[in-house]
């Protein structure tokens, strides 16, 4: 069993409300991107430039944003 992952904070970079989904941008100073998968109130929309915080969700050898909350 892996070790659980840290809750991180970023900046929505992007997001298409019509599909639910969009980028983030970890505010940790890395290149690394999220696609944001899972709004944690359960809505399909969050505004870009929005600050957040979210839980990597591993995905085929990639992270993706779970529990997404401003």
């Amino acid at each position: 069993m892996s070790a659980p992952v840290e809750r991180l904070r970023g900046v929505v970079t992007a997001f298409d409300s019509a599909a639910g989904l969009g980028t983030i941008r970890a505010d940790d100073g890395s290149e690394h991107m999220f696609h944001c998968v899972e709004i944690a109130d359960g809505t399909r929309e969050i505004a870009s430039g929005a600050a957040v915080s979210f839980d990597p969700l591993p995905k085929f050898g990639r992270y993706e944003a779970g529990n997404i909350e401003s």
